[in-house]
């Protein structure tokens, strides 16, 4: 757990596919500063997909009942299936020192910008777009069609980029450098005056 015993910091990592998140986010969490916050979805899980574990796998009036109750941090509708933020356990990890990392889309980030200020919003960027087609289509994993939904898709939410407090561009095989970044951004926001308004008190205690 990190030594400063105050809240930590809710850091969105936003990112068109093919931009690395899945990497870049994975090599955070083997820090112990940080914890990812398991999201909820109506969807059904995937094969080898577990319960609490990848997902929360809700009913759609589960789902419904938890937005109406304000249990949500950020949810969104997708492709007819919801997906979001449990607010219970994603605030018992603020409380308790960690960095909480969300993955989430524009829509979803400019959701909790809006409801907590304070969190920080990094966009995660391939070099460029032709870099990002270039992954996509060497993957070889998903149909031209997919790919096309996917770039048409970043052109949509690219522009946004404006609301987002950082960007980092992830090179090829430099997964290390945006993962360092990032790093240095949650360093330099929990040492911001801001963030330790009472310092001058604290000192003397």
């Amino acid at each position: 757990m990190t030594d400063n015993k105050k809240s930590g910091l809710l850091v969105v990592v936003s990112g068109p596919a093919g931009s690395g998140k899945g990497t870049v986010l994975s090599s955070l969490m083997q820090d112990d500063d940080y914890r990812y916050s398991v999201s909820a979805t109506t969807r059904g899980p995937r094969p080898g997909e577990i319960d609490g574990v990848n997902y929360h796998f809700l009913t759609r009036e589960a789902f419904e009942a938890r937005i109406a109750a304000g249990e949500m941090l950020e949810y969104t509708e997708y492709c007819g299936n919801y997906y979001g933020t449990p607010k219970r356990e994603a605030e018992e990890v603020l409380r308790n020192g960690y960095n909480l990392l969300l993955e989430i889309e524009v829509a979803g980030a400019a959701n909790v910008k809006r409801l907590y200020p304070d969190a920080v919003l990094i966009m995660l960027l391939p070099p460029s777009f032709t870099v990002q087609e270039a992954r996509l289509r060497g993957r070889g994993t998903e149909t031209e069609e997919k790919i096309l939904a996917r770039l048409a898709q970043t052109r949509e939410e690219i522009p946004h980029v404006t609301e987002y407090d950082y960007v980092i561009y992830n090179y090829d095989g430099r997964a290390d450098e945006a993962v360092a970044d990032i790093r240095a951004i949650v360093r330099a926001e929990r040492a911001a005056l801001c963030r330790n308004a009472d310092a001058a008190t604290r000192y003397f205690q």
